[in-house]
């Protein structure tokens, strides 16, 4: 297929997926960046360029390739919403991982548990005037807002934090102010990053063995989606028993992620390998099989599916 009927072909396909987008839908496009710049014209065509959302550079490959030009070790994933401001709200945040929590601690011993410093100033665009003035650190320094910024809080404000401890000046008493910002408080996890490495949500050779394992033959893929990305992307974009469409559904991982993740799921796809591959997948995840996120999602098996096959369509 060339390039200009691919592009139709999935502009048509897009359409078609914006009518069934619930208000708070988001999709999801796998490209490399020979198509990347076209896709995302046409994407803003269809969505419209206010409910594009971001452009996530997945960590494919961990090794090099010598035989291009550049070794290839990325590819992309654009995201559009119906509405994105609504979506915004509605997505998930990651979990929290190690390495944002070991940025919470207490050098002074607080009862309250581990914290970390935050900036005590923002930018002054819409300061009022009592945002403006000196303030003196427990050690006696004399500290003012950085030129462009003013203080977060007003002094009588800001005073009535020092006293409660929530401000920190560094281990002398004499740092730059820092509002103190409390793990025990944190309600949420993190917001999802636009850079997804490798060791986080897999490569495409770490997919290409799922598959072997599952049909014991090599693959008829080229780039198959391992089980971790696609975790990923129903992790921050859907919630335990959202619809999730599949418009090519290909070896079938985002239906049997999907699955394992309790999510409704319907799967679109031609060619003989969707009974070869993507029944025979489905029927294993529900037969309890452990590849993939398996463990991670603690799937034991259970649940079924429907498969439909259209052999004939009429005119009318």
């Amino acid at each position: 297929m060339g390039h200009d009927e691919w592009l139709s072909t999935v502009i048509e396909r897009l359409k078609l997926v914006k009518q069934l987008l619930r208000e708070d839908g988001s999709v999801w496009i796998s490209i490399d960046d020979s198509e990347l710049h076209y896709l995302k014209v046409a994407c803003d065509s269809v969505f419209g360029r206010s409910n594009f959302v971001a452009t996530i550079i997945w960590e494919r490959r961990t090794t090099r390739e010598n035989r291009r030009a550049f070794s290839k070790n990325h590819e992309y994933l654009l995201v559009y919403a119906a509405h994105a401001a609504l979506w915004t709200k509605k997505r998930n945040d990651m979990p929290m991982t190690l390495d944002v929590r070991g940025r919470y601690r207490n050098p002074d011993n607080d009862p309250r548990g581990p914290w970390q410093s935050i900036s005590a100033n923002v930018q002054d665009g819409h300061a009022t005037p009592q945002q403006f003035y000196a303030l003196r650190s427990p050690g006696g320094k004399i500290h003012h807002p950085p030129k462009g910024r003013c203080w977060v809080h007003t002094k009588s404000r800001m005073l009535q934090e020092i006293a409660k401890n929530n401000i920190w000046f560094g281990k002398d008493g004499n740092g730059a102010p820092r509002i103190k910002s409390f793990l025990s408080d944190r309600t949420r996890g993190v917001t999802p990053e636009t850079l997804w490495r490798a060791v986080d949500v897999g490569t495409t050779a770490e997919a290409k063995k799922e598959l072997i394992e599952l049909f014991d033959e090599k693959t008829l893929f080229d780039t198959p989606k391992p089980e971790r990305l696609m975790h990923r992307i129903l992790s921050v974009s859907t919630d335990a028993g959202d619809l999730v469409l599949d418009a090519y559904l290909g070896s079938g991982t985002t239906a049997a992620v999907a699955h394992k993740m309790g999510r409704r799921y319907i799967g679109v796809e031609k060619g003989a390998h969707v009974r070869s591959h993507c029944v025979h997948r489905l029927r294993a995840v529900v037969a309890g099989e452990q590849g993939g996120v398996s463990q991670q999602c603690n799937w034991r098996g259970g649940g079924g599916f429907c498969y439909y096959s259209l052999t004939s369509v009429r005119s009318r």
